[in-house]
């Protein structure tokens, strides 16, 4: 007994300090797999075309029409694939191969910005030229985004899910601070239709990074035969699994009313600050930064646990509603940093705990819904957001979408830990506090010994 004893104290400390260490050192672990390195780098580069292909494409609309509502309809068009057929792209991922597809779909999207380059250089391109590539863009992406998400799993394994979707968001957001500077600078310099060329070639890296990949090095996953009610059977897989249901269910709450950042930042840009575009361009800026640094740091925690994903949408949402009542600009902008990294930790912990807790040959049905109802929320929601603030002002409808984004956390808390048996425990562990939620049978068993 005296030598068990032993072997359990003196290495404690040993261990603690290694499991710290390799935290610290595996923010970016995953990229010492070799086909998620390919992977990555396509992404890194098409990541930054895409950006540059959204500032372009709002700017050729904006000035082909002067309409601000033409700007809106290509957005629309867009996204609506998504939301028309967005689960029935599901069913496609889940029978074909996921490199071959994701092949396919980076083509087709690659194709579509060379074909409005051609069009813009040439001096022939009219507004329907716009609205159809975004369309044709908006059904490419129906199979790819599931494909792209689905895959990532087949490349890392589960060990690495998360340090890689969270590495995948950083990507995106490192993107999305250089992709719309690149493009100001090349749509001023020499045009709308070189920005439309430069997106059309970036996705020669993805592809390249697809085709150079071993196959044999991939995590085999059966695919999902043809057969009749495939999508109702992904749909009834889905209801079935509370862990799944309602971790899809918190995020359509907080996409839906905490994400409308379009209406509320420019409101506050304008009316509430009188500070016009630049501090609208920092407000953005900032949060970009913010979810940038949260999807690095959901890198390092390299596990997706159901209480961070519940914790980061009650302080995302609370942080909304400080920022709503923020009496100066340069606090309100602050409060973007923070806002936008719990805003990130809840979309990195929601996906990565989404693909884990489902069967590989359902992942793309369910990763499916999973992007149908995060990216279908802020369109569904920016009218509530812009009725709110047109009738009680931007402030209220701030504070409203954090309002609600904090109670469906913790509203959705309470029935996971009441599902699954929990209960709350608050303590100390080495000097620190620590909030989390234990199995009830686990206190009776202690109580009981």
């Amino acid at each position: 007994m005296s030598t068990g004893s032993g072997a359990d104290s003196n290495p404690a400390p040993t261990t603690h300090d290694s499991l710290s260490t390799t935290k610290r050192s595996s923010m970016f672990s995953s990229l010492t797999v070799r086909n998620y390195r390919l992977f990555f780098m396509g992404q890194v580069v098409s990541n930054v075309g895409t950006w540059m292909q959204r500032i372009a494409q709002d700017w050729l609309v904006l000035s082909l029409t002067g309409s601000a509502t033409a700007v809106g309809v290509t957005t629309a068009l867009q996204f609506l694939p998504m939301l028309l057929f967005g689960l029935y792209g599901g069913v496609l991922v889940d029978r074909l191969p996921k490199r071959g597809a994701l092949l396919v779909t980076q083509s087709a999207m690659g194709a579509t910005g060379v074909a409005l380059a051609v069009l813009t250089l040439s001096g022939n391109v009219q507004v329907w030229h716009v609205y159809l590539a975004a369309f044709a863009v908006g059904l490419a992406t129906v199979v790819d985004n599931p494909a792209r998400q689905s895959f990532v799993s087949e490349m890392v394994g589960p060990d690495q899910l998360q340090n890689a979707v969270s590495l995948n968001s950083a990507n995106f957001q490192s993107a999305r601070l250089v992709g719309p500077a690149v493009a100001g600078v090349m749509i001023t310099g020499v045009g709308t239709g070189w920005a439309f060329l430069a997106n059309g070639l970036s996705f020669v890296a993805p592809i390249a990074g697809l085709l150079l990949m071993r196959a044999r090095d991939l995590y085999a996953v059966e695919r999902a035969p043809r057969g009749k009610g495939q999508l109702r059977e992904g749909l009834q897989y889905v209801a079935g699994r509370p862990e799944l249901i309602w971790t899809i269910v918190l995020v359509g709450f907080v996409s839906t009313f905490g994400f409308n950042f379009p209406v509320y930042l420019s409101a506050f840009a304008d009316d509430v600050f009188h500070a016009g575009a630049g501090s609208y361009s920092l407000f953005n800026t900032l949060m970009a930064v913010g979810s940038l640094a949260g999807a690095l740091l959901a890198a390092r925690r390299g596990t997706a646990r159901m209480r961070v994903l519940v914790v980061g949408a009650v302080a995302f949402g609370a942080l909304e509603i400080v920022a709503a009542f923020a009496p100066s600009l340069w606090l309100f902008a602050l409060l973007m940093a923070p806002i936008g990294m719990f805003g990130m930790t809840v979309n990195v912990t929601a996906n990565s705990s989404v693909q884990l807790s489902t069967d590989p040959a359902m992942r793309g049905r369910v990763m499916a819904l999973y992007m149908m109802v995060f990216m279908g929320g802020a369109p569904l929601g920016a009218p509530i957001a812009g009725w709110i603030t047109d009738a009680y002002g931007v402030r209220a409808g701030l504070a409203v979408g954090g309002a609600i984004a904090a109670a469906a956390a913790v509203t959705i808390g309470l029935v996971l830990a009441r599902v699954g048996n929990l209960r709350l425990s608050v303590g100390w562990n080495r000097g620190h506090p620590h909030v989390r939620f234990v199995p009830r049978e686990r206190e009776q068993l202690a109580a009981a010994a």
